[in-house]
């Protein structure tokens, strides 16, 4: 007998007349397109196809998400996590590590996806750094957690980074013999840097701007960036989208469906991170995921 969807569920085996007698936990509990889970790349780490971003706008130490205050931070997490988003987005420059914790206290650390990213370049209250140790204690710390799931390199721009931050990825490889994290990577925000990432091997999971329209993106023509991510991936390396709907100047319903479309449709990433701010804007992107994949 085949898996049935949510739509299934509701048609066929409540029936017209008895569809309002679903619940919602026996709606959640149902596959759909948000919560049907892909594996990242080689890390064996599964996720849903959507993260929930904490950092639009993030910097020093806050971001939209953050900024919403603690109450509705929760509540908007709370309600892409129903919904099967149970992949968090964080980062230090964000702020939203002791928002996610108290999170955290209301679900079971193996039942979520942590990411968060260290910011070596300096600046928004941060000493630039060429080491990890420090700061994933200091996460975990502040997550009240004993591991971080993915941690990436934040917003590298240059070419060189891979030899750049050495010291770094050395001790992030010795943070994930320890058991403090997962899988490593980077977060790329120049087209140099994306593809040094792919070259790299010790890159497992990235972090990539991408859309349909080249908005915020490294280059005004998306192609160039695809081309990059499909080898990335070809290669079993994670890809997970970000700037999907051009940080917020995609604002058109058909132009966020196209962009979707163009990112699944070309196979281009593994999942894809939206910093939702409303509860109505998860509902939105769930519903357009659904009609693309």
């Amino acid at each position: 007998m085949k898996n049935l969807t949510r739509r299934d569920f509701v048609k066929t085996t409540l029936g017209a007349g008895a569809a309002g007698l679903a619940t919602p936990e026996i709606l959640r509990a149902l596959p759909s397109p948000s919560s049907e889970l892909v594996t990242l790349g080689k890390t064996g780490i599964k996720v849903p196809r959507i993260a929930m971003g904490t950092g639009f706008h993030g910097f020093g130490g806050n971001s939209n998400q953050t900024r919403l205050g603690l109450k509705a931070f929760k509540e908007l997490l709370f309600h892409g996590y129903d919904q099967g988003l149970n992949f968090f987005d964080m980062a230090d420059q964000y702020g939203s590590h002791r928002y996610v914790k108290e999170v955290l206290k209301d679900l079971h650390r193996d039942k979520v996806v942590l990411l968060s990213k260290i910011w070596f370049s300096g600046g928004g209250g941060l000493e630039p750094t060429d080491r990890a140790v420090p700061s994933v204690d200091r996460y975990l710390r502040e997550l009240g957690t004993d591991h971080l799931d993915i941690c990436l390199i934040h917003c590298a721009q240059k070419h060189t980074w891979p030899s750049d931050l050495e010291r770094m990825r050395e001790e992030m490889n010795r943070l994930r013999e320890a058991g403090k994290i997962r899988a490593v990577g980077v977060s790329c925000h120049s087209y140099q840097a994306l593809k040094a990432a792919v070259d790299s091997p010790w890159t497992e999971v990235i972090f990539a701007r991408i859309n349909n329209r080249g908005q915020s993106m490294d280059r005004p023509d998306p192609e160039p960036v695809a081309r990059l991510l499909s080898e990335a991936r070809k290669k079993g390396k994670a890809v997970v989208g970000m700037k999907i709907f051009g940080a917020g100047k995609l604002t058109g319903e058909k132009q966020r469906r196209e962009s979707i479309r163009y990112v699944w449709e070309n196979g281009l990433v593994d999942a894809m991170t939206i910093g939702f701010e409303q509860k109505s804007h998860v509902d939105d992107s769930i519903k357009m995921l659904g009609s693309v994949i």
